[in-house]
C-alpha cells in the first residue's frame, strides 16, 4: 500500500485517495473507500447522503496527480491545482461506505500542465467522468 501522504499535500478531512494500484505514463488507477462519517454527508442531502459530483472530480484530480508523483513525472515538492474541468457527467451516486476505483489517463503532461480524464466507478458501474486540467507550480511559496 502506497503512503499517500508521501505524494499529496491534501490531508484529512481533505484527501480522497486511499491506495494506487497501478500507475505508468498512460494510466493511474486508485481507490478511495467512503467512510459513513464523511464531513460533506453531514450537509449534503443528510437524510439519503451522497458524494457530492464535484468532490468526485476532485478525487480523480487527487488519483491523478499522486499518479504522477508517484512515477517521478511530477516534482516531489510540486503542487497542482486545478484550471479547468470538462465534459464532467455523473451517472450513479456514490454512497457512504462503498469502495470506489479511479481510473485516470494522462493526456497530455508538461512542467506546466496537467490534462487528465478519468472515470470513477462502483463494482461495475460508472459513477462519473470528467476531463480536466491542472497548473503546475513548484514547490510552496509565500502566498
Amino acid at each position: 500500500m502506497v503512503d499517500i501522504t508521501k505524494l499529496l499535500p491534501h490531508r484529512d478531512p481533505f484527501l480522497f485517495v486511499d491506495d494506487l494500484l497501478e500507475v505508468n505514463e498512460e494510466t493511474i488507477v486508485g481507490t478511495y473507500t467512503l467512510k459513513a462519517d464523511e464531513w460533506f454527508f453531514q450537509g449534503h442531502f443528510p437524510e439519503y447522503p451522497v458524494v457530492p459530483g464535484v468532490l468526485l472530480v476532485e478525487m480523480m484530480a487527487q488519483c491523478g496527480g499522486a499518479g504522477l508523483k508517484q512515477a517521478g513525472v511530477l516534482a516531489a515538492d510540486g503542487l497542482f491545482f486545478l484550471a479547468s474541468i470538462e465534459k464532467a457527467k455523473f451517472r450513479r451516486q456514490v454512497r457512504p461506505k462503498e469502495t470506489i476505483r479511479i481510473e485516470v489517463r494522462n493526456l497530455r503532461v508538461s512542467s506546466r500542465m496537467i490534462r487528465q480524464s478519468g472515470t470513477v466507478r462502483v463494482g461495475d458501474e460508472t459513477a462519473a467522468e470528467a476531463s480536466w486540467m491542472c497548473i503546475v507550480s513548484e514547490g510552496e511559496q509565500n502566498v
